[in-house]
């Protein structure tokens, strides 16, 4: 049995039906540059528009993201902004999706997600910040029935993007 997933969607192309649909993955002020590079991977496996690190002064070493970002690191765009641009070059004519525990939140498995959108998500031990989360449109969050209440933030966003991604084509 064959089980190279390059030649397996080369043979089984998955159709994208999202024309006008538009999606940028972005974490606030992350500090593991292997969950950076996870995250690089995930925009480039569902087509993003662009991942956005947003960040201050923090400077990350890059062969570490690649590391983990493997091919996908040269292969999308993706890059560091601060919370300014942020505010001023993205928020303005897209919807804000934040993926948190707050407050209005509701669950992302029943809450209409719009085409064109951001989906932030917060530092792994921080969040985000009350200022970030009332700028949202949108404040959702990924139901835990099990003990653990917490989930790494590239495996959250993996939830939050692909269920973003379900709802676009699906």
């Amino acid at each position: 049995m064959n089980t190279n997933s390059v030649n397996f969607f080369e043979n089984n192309p998955v159709e994208s039906n999202n024309s006008g649909s538009e999606l940028v993955i972005a974490g606030w002020r992350l500090s593991n540059p292997e969950n950076m590079g996870k995250i690089i991977r995930l925009g480039h496996n569902v087509n993003a528009k662009t991942i956005l690190f947003i960040k201050d002064d923090e400077v990350h070493r890059e062969s570490k993201i690649k590391k983990t970002a493997g091919f996908s690191f040269n292969q999308t765009e993706w890059k560091f902004i601060s919370e300014k641009e942020f505010i001023s070059d993205y928020l303005p004519g897209n919807n804000l999706v934040v993926l948190e525990t707050c407050d209005g939140a509701k669950n992302i498995f029943t809450e209409k997600l719009p085409s064109k959108t951001i989906i932030l998500a917060g530092s792994e031990s921080h969040g985000l910040p009350e200022n970030i989360i009332e700028k949202s449109n949108y404040k959702v969050f990924i139901p835990m029935p099990g003990g653990c209440k917490s989930m790494n933030i590239s495996n959250a966003l993996s939830v939050a993007v692909f269920e973003w991604f379900r709802q676009q084509n699906y």
